[in-house]
C-alpha cells in the first residue's frame, strides 16, 4: 500500500497513455494536476465520472489544472472508452497496479458475496511543484466532479 502524505511530494510515475505514448507526473511540473483513479472503463459509475470531467475540463483548465485518469484497463480498452465518450483528457493504463499501489487505492471489495481487490475511486490534487495538496478517497461518481469544482474554486 502506498505511503503518500499531504504536503509531501506525490509519487512520480510513468505509464502508457491512450495516445500511444508515455505520461509521467514529472512532465506535468508547472501545472496543477487532478489525478483520478477509477475502477473500470465502460461501467456506469466510471462513465458518469469521466463524462463529468470531460464536461468540466475547461473549468479545471481555467484554474490551471490538467486532468489525468488512471485505471488497470488496457490501452485498447481506454481508447474505446475515450472514443465512445469523446473524452478530452489522457487515460493511463496501470495494468500491473504499480501506481495504484503507490497511491494506496487498491482495496478489498465485495460483490455478490465474493471478495476481490479493486481500485477505490480516489482523486489526488497535486500542485505545480509536484506536492500532494489534497486527497479524496472513496468518492461518489455522481457528485465528485461538482464537489471538486466547488472545493478548488474556494
Amino acid at each position: 500500500m502506498g505511503q503518500i502524505e499531504t504536503g509531501k511530494a506525490a509519487p512520480d510515475f510513468s505509464l502508457p497513455d491512450d495516445q500511444g505514448g508515455m505520461t509521467s507526473l514529472k512532465d506535468c511540473r508547472g501545472k496543477k494536476v487532478i489525478l483520478y483513479f477509477y475502477p473500470k472503463d465502460n461501467t456506469s459509475g466510471c462513465t458518469m465520472e469521466a463524462q463529468a470531467f470531460r464536461d468540466h475540463l475547461e473549468d479545471f483548465q481555467k484554474m490551471g489544472y490538467a486532468v489525468i485518469g488512471i485505471s488497470r484497463d488496457s490501452i485498447k480498452k481506454h481508447c474505446n472508452f475515450r472514443d465512445k465518450n469523446e473524452l478530452n483528457f489522457p487515460l493511463l493504463s496501470d495494468a500491473d497496479e504499480t501506481v495504484c499501489n503507490l497511491y494506496g487505492v487498491m482495496k478489498e471489495k465485495s460483490m455478490y458475496g465474493k471478495k476481490y481487490m479493486g481500485i477505490e475511486r480516489s482523486t489526488f490534487i497535486i500542485d505545480e511543484n509536484g506536492i500532494l495538496v489534497k486527497e479524496y478517497r472513496h468518492v461518489k461518481a455522481a457528485s465528485h466532479v461538482g464537489d471538486l469544482l466547488r472545493d478548488l474554486t474556494v
